[in-house]
């Protein structure tokens, strides 16, 4: 990362979404993956106080639309993600656990080697919505305590069965 960041690289690809295998598990059982996932990363050095030594910074964008299922109708639901991060990194996992708190970037360590499609992945998955719906469901969602037009609507009570049944009826 530190000579990528020395060198100003960036790199830029178009993925299917099936190469990712943790957000390709969260799509709508059944549903293709027709949109590839497209990311772009850039590096650069940057000083931060004065007088500090100029530090690895990265610059991740990403962009996939994934079909959810849609938690009212259980229906497939396009949910457009988009990452736009960035992470200054730091020599090690304790440096980075330390000065992340007090960070607006994100605070990486180089140390383990960084994975820029391991990132871009996690950065995917964290963007997912909670609970994914549609604006408006495209079928009429009922309730499991609706009744069912299959269903005949004068069910007889099951209490006043038993209670037929207790009285000697």
């Amino acid at each position: 990362m530190r000579a990528f960041a020395q060198a100003g690289g960036s790199l830029s690809a178009e993925e299917p979404v099936e190469a990712f295998e943790r957000l390709a598990a969260e799509r709508h059982p059944g549903e293709p993956l027709p949109v590839p996932l497209a990311w772009r990363a850039r590096a650069e050095m940057r000083t931060g106080l004065p007088g500090s030594q100029p530090a690895p910074w990265l610059h991740l964008e990403a962009e996939v639309t994934m079909p959810l299922t849609c938690q009212r109708c259980l229906g497939p639901v396009p949910v457009s993600l988009k990452v736009d991060r960035w992470y200054r990194f730091v020599a090690d996992e304790a440096t980075a656990e330390r000065e992340d708190e007090d960070s607006e970037e994100d605070v990486l360590a180089l140390e383990p080697r960084p994975s820029l499609r391991v990132l871009v992945e996690d950065e995917c998955l964290m963007a997912l919505p909670l609970v994914p719906m549609h604006e408006a469901c495209p079928a009429p969602v009922r309730l499991r305590d609706e009744p069912d037009d299959e269903q005949p609507q004068d069910r007889e009570n099951p209490f006043a069965q038993l209670q037929r049944l207790r009285r000697g009826d």
